[in-house]
This record gives C-alpha cells, sequence and structure tokens, in this order.
C-alpha cells in the first residue's frame, strides 16, 4: 500500500472547513489521498510544492521530462531533495507520469528504442524524488501489426525494466489503459490480464485506473453499480493489491465513446456519484485520486475540492 499521510501533517490553506467528525477526515485522507497532475517547469520544489499547496493537493504527480518529447535529462539534485523532503513532511505521496509518445507495441524499432530508454529514465527519476509509482500508458499495435506480435513486443522490451526495480525505493510501474481508441493493447479491465500475463505479473507492475479512459472504452461508471462492477473485475482479472492509482477525470463524450476527453469532476457523462463510489469499495483502500481535468488552476482546485466533499460523504 502507498506510504501513509502523517495525521494532521499539512493543512493547506485553501480547503474548506471539513464534513467530517473530529479525527474522520484524517482517516479518509490517509485511506484516499486526493490531489492533482502540478506544473513544475522552474523546479520541481520551487514550482511544484506552492501550486499544490495553492490547489490543496494531499497527493501529487509531475513529468520529470518533456511529456511530448523524447529527451531524458538529468534532474537537479538540490531541487530533488527539497521536493522529496516537503512531501514527504507534508504526507504527500509523488507519482510520474511518464511522457506520452512511448508505445512499446510500435512497428518502428526507433520508436520501441526510445521507449525504453524514456521509461528507464522516467522510472530512474521516480526513485530520485522518491515516487512510489510511475505511470505509463499501455500503446497500441501500430503499423496493421498482429495484437499477438506486439504483446511479444511488449514482453521483449518492457519485462527487462521491471528486473531493473530491485532497489527498496525504486516505484512500482503503473499501467494505465487507453480510451480504446484505434489500435489499441489494452483499454478495457479484461485486457489487463493479457498484458499481466506477458509481464509474468510481476511484483513491482501496477495499475492506474484513468476513469474517463475506462468510461470511453465501455465501463459504464454512471449506472447503478457501474463501478463497483469495474473495480470488482480489476481485481479478479489483476489481483489484490495492483491498484495504486486513480486519474479521476469525468468524460466529455458518452460511455463506449473511445475519446479520450476529460471534464471536471461531476459535469461529464460519468457523474458525481460514480466518483463517490470510488471512496467506499475495498480495492480503493489507500490508493490516491489525482486529477487531470480541464480550467487550469481554478478547474483543479475546484474538482480536488469537489472530490474531497464527495469523499466526506
Amino acid at each position: 500500500m502507498p506510504r501513509q499521510p502523517p495525521s494532521g501533517a499539512w493543512h493547506p490553506g485553501r480547503v474548506s472547513r471539513s464534513p467530517f467528525p473530529e479525527g474522520a477526515e484524517q482517516r479518509a485522507r490517509a485511506r484516499n489521498p486526493v490531489g492533482g497532475h502540478v506544473p513544475v517547469a522552474g523546479g520541481l520544489a520551487k514550482t511544484g510544492i506552492p501550486y499544490a499547496r495553492e490547489m490543496g493537493d494531499e497527493a501529487v504527480q509531475v513529468f520529470v521530462a518533456n511529456p511530448r518529447g523524447w529527451a531524458t535529462l538529468p534532474g537537479s539534485p538540490g531541487q530533488d531533495e527539497a521536493f522529496r523532503a516537503a512531501c514527504a513532511e507534508q504526507g504527500m505521496p509523488v507519482y510520474v507520469h511518464a511522457p506520452y509518445l512511448i508505445n512499446f507495441g510500435s512497428h518502428t524499432g526507433e520508436t520501441v528504442d526510445k521507449s525504453v530508454a524514456s521509461l528507464r529514465h522516467s522510472l530512474r527519476r521516480g526513485r530520485e524524488i522518491g515516487a512510489l509509482g510511475v505511470v505509463v500508458h499501455t500503446g497500441s499495435a501500430t503499423g496493421g501489426r498482429p495484437r499477438d506480435v506486439a504483446m511479444a513486443q511488449v514482453r521483449e522490451r518492457m519485462r527487462p525494466l521491471l528486473d531493473e526495480l530491485e532497489h527498496p525505493d525504486d516505484p512500482w510501474l503503473l499501467l494505465e489503459p487507453t480510451a480504446g481508441q484505434g489500435a489499441s493493447l489494452c483499454a478495457r479491465a479484461e485486457d489487463l490480464g493479457p498484458y499481466f500475463d506477458a509481464l509474468d505479473r510481476h511484483p513491482k507492475l501496477g495499475v492506474c485506473l484513468d476513469t474517463c479512459h475506462a468510461f470511453a472504452a465501455g465501463h459504464d461508471m454512471a449506472a447503478p453499480g457501474g463501478t463497483k462492477a469495474l473495480l470488482d473485475e480489476l481485481v479478479e482479472v489483476t489481483g489484490a493489491g495492483r491498484l495504486r492509482l486513480i486519474h479521476a477525470n469525468d468524460s466529455k463524450d458518452v460511455v463506449g465513446a473511445h475519446k479520450d476527453r476529460h471534464e471536471n469532476i461531476g459535469a461529464g457523462h460519468i457523474g458525481a456519484e460514480a466518483f463517490a463510489e470510488l471512496f467506499t469499495h475495498p480495492a480503493t483502500d489507500g490508493v490516491p485520486l489525482i486529477v487531470e481535468t480541464p480550467g487550469g488552476k481554478e478547474g483543479h482546485a475546484a474538482d480536488v475540492a469537489r472530490l474531497k466533499q464527495l469523499r466526506g460523504r
């Protein structure tokens, strides 16, 4: 389970009066810290920490490289240490999102080679800043390749990276299924089974569930019992304890649309009730929620506050 934040370690200035009885807020935060993806241009500690504090974040996700590029630049040891120390002091779990270009199912050798280098870089940087997990999209079989050929390549090229995670402080590798567009290798919960099997169900392999992606792929979380059904299936397919992070995003499009278009919490087709259910399922115990919703600072802060209200119910 993720490291739990200490009780009362941090009181963000923008958090409204708690709806909880005394002590319950700390327990709820420990079960499901809520936060968002924070900008770090200018420095992890210099930019990321003040932004997270202003947004009321209890958990954060960051990029450690250009998300739309292949550069694998070293970090700043001073900024890394300051960021890691501040997050530890504030009881704030940290996650890294790997660049979007990574695709281990690509038919282009250069893309696969760069994907290996890029993900290795994100995993190394994740360890350096104290991240609990590194999120990577599960990719697609490009160039008209058969799915089994692409999955064999995933095993060949991604599996060795998992074996490099030998240090106790190494992050988990978190697979994020897609919205099911194109020749996606993994979109629905059932698709995680073959993906996990290809990687020998490695002990450092986990899941990042993006609610918008799951809804777009056909899991109707807006239907009565829909969220529970999704989480039940995910546990059945991957095993207990594999869900390590949730990207909490509503959807601009209807269920099964295969479109990755995020909406603010409660303003899309998923609706607020489905997000409230995330806080009660056994599979989400200890799992942080990260928002990646539109609206800039105002949208970020509003969605973090909204999720906290739903958690309070």
